[in-house]
């Protein structure tokens, strides 16, 4: 029997508040080439930017579905209760994830027919990503896909996309901008850890336990201020990028949550991710407003 949803419950399956983990990248890599390149195609980026924004949410059903059938969520997981609650059908699911990695392929097909081959290479290591992700997952992997998939290849498909050329120089903003993308996930996986290790998959949470993987997330959300401090002290970005400063306090706000942990358990960081992806999307707008200012006050 086939269960009536809202639009609302739609939305709710793709998990839209992660989305700034897939756009914000984008977004940050625009305000780059706004101060560094001339001929920039526009319409390409934004292009790019709506089709990557659908393969995440591709890839969030697709996981979800998986760690479903995994059992890894159930009914005593924090997190996607979509299949949990009886919400939605595993089949549902699936089906959605299908049409959405439909959608996005043929988005990235008509794509690469206005730039050229060397993006066809991006785009199968995304979709790779993508579906590859819940079974690398499971073996302690996830953290590197999602570095790959939310840092490496969107900063670097959309110089090509936007420019016809590969500008290695966008790795300086690819990696502060996936750091914090992978404490998002990190954070999650903490939190799990005990669901996790009852489901008999490995994460690199639950590989160094509770109190390193604390450490860990503070490190991934809290060095990218000096990642980028260094690159304007080395002349490799504008010193408007400081401007990214402005995003410490809701990291340091994240940093006394996951400290938490120490005295209350997964309970304590329940939404750790949430917050972490609104600090993904504040860090990274202030870094692309930071470029756009660049370029407006030479």
């Amino acid at each position: 029997m086939t269960m009536k949803h809202s639009m609302r419950d739609w939305l709710t399956a793709v998990r839209p508040w992660s989305f700034p983990a897939s756009a914000m990248p984008v977004v940050a890599t625009l305000g780059y080439l706004f101060a560094t390149h001339d001929n920039v195609d526009w319409a390409n980026g934004v292009w790019a930017l709506v089709n990557i924004i659908v393969f995440h949410a591709a890839g969030n059903t697709w996981s979800d579905y998986f760690d479903y059938k995994r059992e890894v969520d159930a009914g005593d997981t924090f997190g996607v209760r979509t299949m949990t609650t009886g919400q939605f059908t595993p089949q549902e699911i699936f089906r959605l994830s299908t049409v959405l990695l439909a959608v996005a392929l043929l988005g990235g097909v008509g794509l690469l027919l206005r730039t050229g081959l060397p993006l066809l290479y991006v785009g199968l290591g995304g979709l790779l990503c993508s579906v590859l992700y819940p079974p690398l997952k499971y073996k302690a992997l996830g953290d590197y896909v999602i570095f790959m998939a939310y840092a490496l290849l969107p900063t670097i498909g959309t110089v090509y996309a936007t420019t016809l050329l590969f500008d290695w120089r966008v790795l300086y903003i690819a990696v502060p901008i996936g750091l914090i993308t992978v404490a998002i996930l990190h954070c999650n996986n903490l939190r799990d850890i005990d669901t996790d290790r009852r489901a008999h998959i490995s994460t690199p949470a639950m590989r160094m336990g509770g109190r390193a993987s604390v450490w860990v997330y503070c490190f991934e959300v809290l060095f990218p201020f000096l990642w980028l401090s260094g690159c304007v002290a080395g002349g490799v970005l504008p010193v408007w990028c400081l401007l990214t400063w402005l995003a410490a306090l809701p990291a340091i706000s994240n940093v006394r949550v996951a400290a938490g942990y120490f005295k209350k358990g997964a309970a304590a960081i329940a939404t750790l991710d949430e917050a972490t992806a609104r600090l993904q999307l504040v860090f990274s707008l202030l870094l692309a407003v930071s470029f756009v200012l660049s370029e407006v006050a030479s």
